[in-house]
């Protein structure tokens, strides 16, 4: 059986040496630590800017980089293990360990502690920033990095430490953001990276796509048992519930993070979907 290629690195000719023995390829590398640069960026099965996203990576998130050529790198993210190309330029090496992470939906980036400077960027839950000291301005704190650059202090907190226990809380959040196919951040999001996100940001791991979510994720359960917090899948969907009546999901239906009856969803999604294959509880 061949190996998934979203989480596992190899080609004909290169290839993570922890698959030496399961794969053929002229060469094996254990590659280098690289690091995301940028607020977001697609990863992608292609080194190719027309081929659309498996998923995303923002700014902070590590990853392994195995080969880099004509502008691309070939990287598997550290968090998920997911491996595809990005553009070299989004890639630091060498940089400070982050020291903290976004916990709000998105914030900005200003150039100097004030929120009357023109934004220099915009950030989405889930990135990692390295601090090097605080400053406060009219009464408003802010977190500095070593260029000099702030974030709203209170948008962040030290990693390891999380706002909220209970992910639906988090997820609700999310509401009205638009859906993106292979989204995975405040920007924008797809079903399985409003999951995995989620999770992420009460320090509980979880697969990146649908499928992998709704073999691995949690324990099974059965319809009856369905409350707030657990997950419903369908082929190529998932959607979280709010509670035993209440679907939240990214969907392509209303092209953003909604909520919707769930046995309402169950009928509408049927047409296109079938019916649900399966249904997980992934907090105990």
């Amino acid at each position: 059986m061949a190996l998934d290629r979203r989480l596992n690195a190899y080609r004909d000719d290169l290839a993570d040496k922890a698959l030496e023995g399961q794969v053929t390829a002229t060469r094996f590398t254990h590659g280098e630590p690289g690091r995301i640069a940028v607020p977001v960026t697609g990863l992608r099965p292609k080194p190719e800017a027309t081929t659309g996203i498996d998923t995303e990576l923002l700014l902070g998130e590590d990853v392994n980089v195995f080969d880099r050529a004509a502008g691309w790198a070939w990287v598997q993210a550290q968090s998920d293990g997911y491996v595809g190309y990005l553009p070299e330029t989004a890639l630091a090496m060498g940089t400070p360990l982050p020291s903290h992470h976004v916990i709000v939906p998105r914030t900005f980036l200003y150039p100097g502690p004030d929120l009357r400077f023109p934004v220099s960027a915009a950030l989405s839950m889930g990135s990692r920033l390295t601090v090097v000291g605080e400053a406060e301005t009219r009464g408003t704190r802010y977190l500095l990095l070593a260029d000099g650059r702030a974030v709203v202090a209170n948008h962040c907190l030290p990693l390891g430490a999380y706002a909220a226990d209970d992910y639906v809380a988090i997820a609700v959040r999310f509401i009205e953001t638009p859906y993106l196919w292979g989204g995975r951040s405040g920007f924008g999001i797809d079903c399985s990276g409003l999951v995995q996100l989620a999770l992420q940001m009460t320090g509980r791991k979880a697969p990146r796509d649908s499928d992998m979510q709704a073999l691995n994720l949690g324990a099974a359960i059965s319809r009856d048992e369905l409350r707030r917090g657990d997950l419903v899948f369908w082929k190529g969907h998932a959607g979280i519930m709010v509670d035993d009546r209440t679907l939240l999901h990214a969907n392509g239906h209303t092209m953003t993070v909604a909520l919707e009856d769930f046995e309402a969803a169950v009928k509408r999604i049927g047409w296109l979907y079938e019916m649900p294959t399966g249904y997980r509880r992934p907090v105990a």
